[in-house]
C-alpha cells in the first residue's frame, strides 16, 4: 500500500499545479488535519476538515498569477509520505520561492494528516528517519 499512498501525494501535486482544487479536496478525508511549522505565515493553529483546508490553500493562492509545487524528494514510510518540496509563486509583489517539507499521513487512500517543517532534518526526526 505504501507506493499507493506515495501516488497519492504525487495526485496532490498534480492537483494543485493544474489548479484543481475539488481534486485536490478528493484526495483529502473529511476530517484532514493540518499542522503548520512555528513561524507559518498565516500561523501555527492547525487546520481541520477538508473544506477548511481547502479553503485556506485557497486564500494562499490568490495573490499570485501562478504558482507551482515542485517535487526535490520523496520518502515512501508506509502510511506516512515525507515530500522535500518548492514552492514556487509569482503575482503581485516579491516572486515566492518557498522550501518546505511535507510528512503525510494516509489510510484508506486518504490523507488524514498534513504536517509542515521549515527544516527537512527535523521532519525526518519527527518520524524517526534520518538521512
Amino acid at each position: 500500500m505504501s507506493q499507493e499512498n506515495v501516488e497519492v501525494v504525487k495526485a496532490a501535486f498534480e492537483a494543485w499545479n493544474a489548479g484543481d482544487m475539488d481534486a485536490l479536496g478528493d484526495l483529502y478525508d473529511p476530517n484532514i488535519v493540518v499542522r503548520y511549522t512555528d513561524g507559518w505565515p498565516e500561523g501555527s493553529k492547525p487546520n481541520i476538515g477538508r473544506e477548511v483546508v481547502v479553503r485556506q490553500w485557497e486564500q494562499q493562492r490568490e495573490p499570485f498569477d501562478r504558482d507551482t509545487l515542485e517535487e526535490i524528494e520523496v520518502i515512501d514510510l508506509g502510511d506516512r509520505v515525507v515530500m522535500r518540496q518548492m514552492w514556487r509563486a509569482v503575482g503581485r509583489g516579491p516572486d515566492l520561492n518557498i522550501e518546505v517539507t511535507t510528512v503525510s499521513t494516509l489510510r484508506k487512500g486518504k490523507m488524514i494528516l498534513l504536517e509542515f517543517f521549515w527544516d527537512h532534518a527535523q521532519a525526518l526526526a519527527a518520524v524517526g528517519f534520518s538521512e
